[in-house]
């Protein structure tokens, strides 16, 4: 597999994270009519977490997409009821906590619903609102609105099919243009956050090559490994140990 250089690597647009978002939703939500009663309770790579919690989650996520009006009611009462020293694990309890007592059969409606309306939000958004910059804390820091809106939104939707894949047992079969186009945005953004030549090689349907000048380390491995490595399912060594946010 021949070497693309880092600093060459297309770089995706909003439209074109918008339209990896509608599909991720749709992969998402025929894995998640696969599931039985009881695949529901295993527990997933997020501690505390099983598949349930994390579907509850991602709805309520994908409906502070939806609606400003929620997103900022979210964080309001997850300050005041769970004070978490992170302000997202606040807005992620309330997400599961308020949707204790549905079914995963409402689950999957919700999110089918709300997915729809969070990314036709998102793709609403004029440039000039994605180009503010703002601090928003652990673990992103200080980004723009459309990189919460356009990556971050999205490959949390992404990981968190991943882990529940792997949560049931379900095999993953990521696709070239559409796990492979996420793949590569995060190796773009981990070169440019280590800073250091390397040698990369992606493996599976999702692979590529990446590097950035000579004599750096050469690195090889699977390439949903690789993005769980980023994600901080589990812990690389070397440069593998940067991580992206997710």
């Amino acid at each position: 597999m021949a070497a693309t250089a880092a600093t060459e690597a297309p770089v995706l647009d909003h439209d074109a994270w918008m339209a990896i978002a509608t599909e991720e939703y749709r992969r998402l939500s025929d894995l998640l009519r696969s599931l039985d009663e009881a695949e529901w309770s295993l527990p997933t790579d997020c501690p505390g977490w099983d598949v349930r919690a994390m579907v509850a989650h991602l709805c309520g996520a994908a409906e502070g997409n939806a609606r400003l009006r929620e997103s900022l009611r979210q964080a309001a009462v997850g300050v005041r009821r769970f004070r978490r020293p992170v302000l997202v694990d606040s807005i992620n309890e309330v997400q599961i906590a308020e949707r204790a007592d549905r079914t995963p059969a409402q689950l999957v409606a919700e999110l089918d619903d709300s997915g729809r309306r969070g990314v036709a939000a998102r793709s609403r958004l004029p440039r000039v609102v994605r180009s503010v910059v703002v601090p928003f804390g652990p673990p992103l820091g200080t980004k723009s609105v459309g990189y919460l809106m356009d990556r971050i939104y999205t490959r949390d939707a992404w990981m968190h099919r991943i882990d529940i894949a792997r949560a049931t047992g379900r095999e993953l079969v990521p696709t070239a243009d559409h796990d492979g186009l996420l793949v590569r945005d995060v190796v773009v953004e981990w070169a440019a956050a280590h800073g250091r030549r390397f040698d990369l090689e992606l493996t599976g349907p999702a692979g590529l090559r990446l590097s950035r000048g000579t004599g750096g380390p050469s690195l090889s491995l699977d390439a949903v490994e690789y993005a769980r490595l980023m994600a901080g399912r589990g812990r690389g060594e070397g440069l593998l140990a940067t991580t992206v946010p997710f």
